[in-house]
Order: structure tokens, then C-alpha cells, then sequence
């Protein structure tokens, strides 16, 4: 390989780029993106799109966001042997900088390609930068497939999970802790949910060839008033993650029956699943060009807003997700050059 891509994942891991901050990374793709004659470059806020127009029958889209979660001391990119540690090479700088790299070298793919560089996605989806095109420039994302470069230990991960976050509360009535018996402890009504929830098992399903499990943690709970008074309210916050052949209404019966009579039960967020979609012929073509082998993706990725689009979806990126957003986030050099090794036979083929 002429270039060494850890190099160049490395190079952008000390662009710092935490959410709401891509303008310096996004900056650095432009200067890199725009020279290359068989792109035209738009640039929407600190989204980055370069598009070739060569007459292709098809298209397909591969996109990656630029933005990291806050640094836990692993700010600096840090190359040792053929790993590369530092905030954002697995999630997901490495996937990143392997479509720069493609987008720079690939002069005549046998689709027409179209590369998504964008912000925020790992905050609140009001600011995520898919969803900011989709509603300001949806011409710029017109696609026949999709791929998101999201750490996959290099394998696809087809389709995602939905999620949903639910707030689930209990009632009391006051009263003094020393006569207590006077009051009802609402946190003591929660005891039941609680012990639904732990005692929970996730459904397992295989869709197209692909496992999913799912699952339902509680994430947070809140209650109490003062150390000497029975409380009279309690909740908990549950997050149900569910396969892509159930709807948001299926999954949030199914959360109801596990825990059973509450006195308040609130969907505070959703997001929908994705299929698997791996019968389009261009995400078949990266399937068999990674070796035919295709898991379902457990957590939710922007491939969910691609398929509520009628866009069939995949992910499949360099680095191991269990690693991403903790203190010992790397890469390796063989993800990221098989990864890259993949995508420039599947653009050069069609």
C-alpha cells in the first residue's frame, strides 16, 4: 500500500474534534478534497459532501462523522507498532480517513460515489449532521445505497437496533420517617419494576442471515425529598434497544408487560430500526468483497435514517466498537488497510 492510512487516521485523531467543535477537521478535509478534479465539493455548516458526476448508472454513498466524544487523557495520537491509540481512531477517524482516502484516489469507480464527512453525531439527534442535510440539501445525499463507516472490526454489521428511552414513575404520600406507616414510599413501589428489569432476557432474532439481541437496562433513577421524609415520588429511567422486526409501537407494548402497572409510563425518545437491506446489489458486492459474512448491528448508527428513506443501509468500518469512547480507544493497521482493500474493489468493480 502506497500511503500509510494509520498515518493518516493518526493525523486527524490530533485534530481535535469533539461534537459542536468539527470546524478544523472539517477545514482539513476541504483542503484535501477540493483540488481532486473529479469531485465537486459542497460544505453545509461543518458537513462535508464531495460527489462525482461521471455518468455511472448508480451511486452509492459512504459516509463518516468527523466528531469524538469529550478526551479521557488520550487526546494525542500515539502509533506503536501496528496500533494507533487516541481519541477517535476506532470511532471513528480511522473510517474517516479511509474514505478521504479513497475519495482522493479512486479517479474512475465504476458508480458514482458520493462521501459524507459530518458533524455531531454523537450528541442529541437535533444536531446530527445527516439529519441537518437531509432537511437543507437532501439533493446532495440522493443515493441508491448507503454505507456508514462506523467501527465494525471490520466486518459488516447489517442493518441496526431501534432504541427507545422510557421514563417509568411511581406515586407516594409523605410522611415522617419516624412514623412512617402514616405515608407511602413511592421508591419502595418502584421495587417491583426493578427487579422485572433485572430479572429481564433479551430476545434473540435472526433477520436475513443476521443476530440481534435485544435488550432493556435500567439507566437512571431519581426520588427521594429529605433524609427524614417518606418520598412520594420515584422513577426510573429505562433503554430498551429492539430488533428491526418490531415496530416502535411493538417494542413499547413489550416494555409495558415487563414492568407490569405503573402509575406513569412516558416514551421520552425513539429512534426507529433498520433492516438488514443486504440484497441490494451494491452492499452485496461489499458483503462478498469482506468475505460474506454479515452480523446484525446491536446499537442504533445513522443507517436508520438512510432505510426510513427507502435507502438500503449498511455499516462497516475499521476498529472494534468495544473500544470506542474509552480511555484505551485504538485501531489497527489491518482493520483499516482490509477495510480500505474492500471499498476500493467494491468502487473500482461496481
Amino acid at each position: 500500500m502506497e500511503v500509510d492510512l494509520l498515518k493518516l487516521t493518526a493525523a486527524l485523531v490530533d485534530i481535535p474534534s469533539v461534537s459542536h467543535d468539527e470546524g478544523a477537521i472539517t477545514d482539513h478535509l476541504q483542503s484535501v478534497l477540493e483540488p481532486v478534479p473529479w469531485l465537486s465539493v459542497t460544505r453545509v455548516g461543518d458537513n462535508l459532501v464531495a460527489r462525482t458526476d461521471l455518468g455511472r448508472s448508480s451511486r452509492l454513498l459512504l459516509a463518516g462523522h468527523t466528531d469524538t466524544v469529550p478526551a479521557n487523557g488520550n487526546e494525542r495520537a500515539r502509533i506503536e507498532g501496528d496500533v494507533l491509540w487516541g481519541l477517535g481512531s476506532c470511532d471513528m477517524k480511522s473510517g474517516v480517513a479511509v474514505l478521504a482516502e479513497l475519495a482522493r484516489t479512486v479517479a474512475e469507480p465504476a458508480v458514482e460515489v458520493t462521501y459524507v464527512f459530518y458533524e455531531c453525531e454523537e450528541v442529541d439527534a437535533s444536531f446530527n449532521g445527516i439529519e441537518r442535510l437531509f432537511r437543507e440539501r437532501p439533493d446532495l445525499l440522493e443515493a441508491d445505497a448507503a454505507l456508514l463507516a462506523e467501527p465494525t472490526s471490520a466486518r459488516v454489521e447489517a442493518g441496526c437496533q431501534g432504541t427507545m428511552r422510557v421514563e417509568v414513575t411511581m406515586h407516594g404520600e409523605r410522611a415522617h420517617t419516624a412514623r412512617a406507616w402514616l405515608g407511602r414510599n413511592a421508591i419502595h413501589r418502584l421495587g417491583p419494576v426493578l427487579a422485572a428489569v433485572s430479572a429481564y432476557e433479551g430476545r434473540q432474532v435472526t433477520i436475513d442471515g443476521c443476530h440481534f439481541r435485544e435488550g432493556l437496562q435500567v439507566v437512571r433513577v431519581a426520588g427521594g425529598v429529605a433524609n427524614n421524609v417518606v418520598p412520594d415520588r420515584a422513577s426510573v429511567t429505562l433503554n430498551h434497544r429492539f430488533a428491526p422486526d418490531r415496530t416502535p409501537a411493538e417494542a413499547e407494548a413489550h416494555v409495558r408487560t415487563v414492568v407490569g402497572e405503573v402509575d406513569s409510563f412516558e416514551v421520552t425518545d425513539m429512534a426507529v430500526a433498520a433492516p438488514p437491506s443486504l440484497a441490494h446489489p451494491l452492499l452485496q458486492a461489499v458483503l462478498s468483497a469482506s468475505g460474506g459474512v454479515a452480523d446484525g448491528k446491536l446499537g442504533w448508527t445513522d443507517v436508520a435514517r438512510f432505510a426510513a428513506r427507502g435507502v438500503p443501509a449498511t455499516n462497516y468500518g475499521p476498529g472494534d466498537p468495544s473500544v470506542a469512547h474509552s480511555a484505551g480507544e485504538c485501531v489497527t493497521r489491518s482493520d483499516v488497510e482490509t477495510v480500505y482493500g474492500v471499498l476500493r474493489t467494491v468502487l473500482e468493480r461496481g
